[in-house]
């Protein structure tokens, strides 16, 4: 093997073992899908149900871009509700470092819902930027469903736990993503040592990271013999 390979497959397999590293050490987001039991005030009267819920995170710019699924549908209408005629929305609960209240929405209805069958929520999405950095939990709070000039309010009447734990970082400051998305960060380029904990990133930038990280450390290794 030439020393210029040796070089390259030596730095390679550097750099990718100083990026797992860091991605072993880096504190991991916690999610859960959990039953919420919703009681639902309707213009017909009060009903009940219970739909696992999921939320997810993912790292955007100086906040979070949260996603909140529903499982199963919550409520009814007597009449066919046509194509758009329903738009939900609801709150999602912070807890921990800080509290706070992330609204919610989501799309309305891409297909007609029969009279008296569950209505399908569509994923809600808002987003979260956090004041303070430390840990968080987001768990599912009221839900608003709006249909043919009526609104219907849910609320969760068992107390559920958090869907979602996470490490967050307020703008300025450094923090862990969640499972469910990736974030990009500025890579220092000050000497081998930066370049491979840069490999570090978490999600899916540490390959294409890894390949830029390995190439300087290579070109670094060039200037100097010549």
């Amino acid at each position: 093997m030439s020393d210029r390979k040796r070089s390259t497959a030596l730095a390679l397999a550097s750099a990718l073992a100083a990026g797992s590293a860091v991605l072993l050490a880096a504190p991991a987001a916690h999610a859960d899908v959990v039953d919420v039991a919703y009681d639902c005030k309707t213009p017909i009267g009060d009903k009940s149900a219970v739909s696992p819920i999921d939320i997810k995170a993912v790292k955007e710019g100086g906040g979070y871009k949260l996603t909140m699924s529903f499982q199963k549908g919550v409520s009814s209408s007597p009449v066919e509700l046509g194509k758009g005629a329903m738009s939900p929305s609801a709150v999602i609960l912070v807890d921990g470092a800080e509290k706070a209240s992330v609204p919610v929405s989501g799309a309305p209805n891409p297909e007609a819902v029969p009279a008296n069958t569950p209505i399908k929520i569509t994923d809600l999405s808002g987003t979260y930027t956090p004041t303070k950095s430390g840990k968080v939990t987001f768990t599912a709070g009221v839900l608003t469903i709006k249909a043919l000039g009526t609104t219907t309010t849910c609320t969760p009447g068992n107390s559920p736990k958090p869907s979602l734990e996470l490490d967050v970082s307020a703008p300025g400051g450094s923090g862990a993503q969640s499972g469910g998305g990736s974030g990009e960060e500025t890579l220092p380029q000050t000497g081998p040592t930066d370049s491979a904990l840069a490999l570090g990133t978490l999600g899916g930038t540490v390959l294409l990271s890894g390949a830029a990280g390995v190439l300087w450390l290579t070109r670094r290794g060039q200037r100097a013999r010549s």
